[in-house]
């Protein structure tokens, strides 16, 4: 559909004719396919990572062509983008990400001239989930309507991007992006409108879901290994201990451990949560020291062979089922 020519940065062009532009490849809304990222005859989607990626190919049907920056099993806070990617791109009639979860697409995205770029954190309102450790570039988002730039001290108090855990924040984040698209495809408006409203059923479905199977719970309490299910425990009433803070791969200091031993005890905590894309050392040494089971929570940043559901809909399902053994669920 990409008929404009855009100015691609040099050391992209050079780049990627070394590598060939029309033979780039990544996910497209077939995930077996390949596809290129621009110059196709459909709306051309450049995703971030795996929540934007669902997005775009759920609202989008069969009116788009969705590429995705992280690959699957790529952890996706420390992304560094390739110059094919940058080209990729540059090439792409849309591209849809959330600032400030991923340093290196915010600024290849500033660079960028695409012309409908989407920022799914202006979208919905992000929130501040008490003092914990952000090493996503320190930078968050003012919670006003135009969600000007910020910078924590010392990353502290960072504003949290995990947005796409709350099921109803990311039917707002959805949407927005149907909105996006179209007012950057009209041809394909309606197909847009309709394609979001049943992702909203399904989101909606999802959130009854969490709602009656975490009503009643033996407690409230649970431990996981870094802080990026804020916005799922605020929603349904739960208290989220992360060893570590939003960064996956930071150590928690011997006294962080000794705390979360104690509380684990007034709690009645039974589980400590890991996820598939980082190490679970350190959940499984808290749990055997403290004498607790370990169990998976997925914070669904990508979708791999080890993931317990095939897309967002599934790994959530999946989420509900471990917290409800873990909390007690009556």
């Amino acid at each position: 559909m990409n008929v404009r020519r855009r100015r691609i940065s040099g050391i992209a062009v050079t780049a990627a004719t070394a590598l060939g532009l029309g033979a780039l490849s990544a996910c497209s809304s077939d995930s077996s396919a390949a596809g290129t990222a621009g110059n196709t005859d459909k709306f051309d989607v450049v995703a971030s990572f795996y929540p934007m990626e669902y997005l775009a190919e759920q609202i989008g049907g069969d009116h788009v062509n969705v590429t995705t920056l992280t690959e699957p099993g790529q952890e996706p806070h420390d992304l560094e983008l390739s110059a094919r990617q940058t080209a990729q791109m540059g090439e792409a009639d849309a591209v849809l990400y959330l600032k400030s979860l991923q340093p290196a697409v915010d600024e290849a995205i500033a660079q960028s001239d695409v012309k409908t770029k989407i920022d799914t954190a202006t979208l919905t309102k992000l929130e501040d989930h008490g003092n914990v450790e952000h090493d996503h570039g320190g930078e968050g988002h003012a919670e006003d309507e135009h969600a000007e730039e910020e910078h924590s001290e010392g990353g502290e108090h960072a504003l949290d991007p995990h947005v796409w855990l709350d099921p109803v924040k990311y039917a707002e984040i959805a949407q927005g992006v149907a909105e996006s698209f179209e007012k950057a495809d009209p041809d394909h408006a309606d197909d847009y409108r309709k394609n979001a409203e049943a992702l909203a059923k399904k989101l909606g479905g999802l959130d009854t879901a969490f709602k009656n199977g975490l009503a009643k719970t033996d407690t409230k309490v649970f431990f996981t290994n870094h802080a990026a299910f804020g916005y799922l425990a605020e929603r349904y009433g739960l208290t989220q201990e992360a060893i570590n803070g939003l960064d996956p791969e930071s150590e928690p200091s011997p006294a962080r451990i000794k705390e979360l031993q104690q509380e684990a005890k007034a709690d009645g905590v039974t589980t400590v949560f890991y996820e598939t894309l980082v190490s679970d050392k350190t959940a499984k040494t808290l749990a055997k020291d403290a004498g607790l089971k370990t169990d998976v929570l997925d914070p669904l940043e990508g979708i791999t062979d080890k993931s317990k559901g095939e897309d967002y809909v599934g790994v959530m399902e999946a989420n509900l089922k471990a917290l409800e053994n873990a909390l007690g669920a009556k």
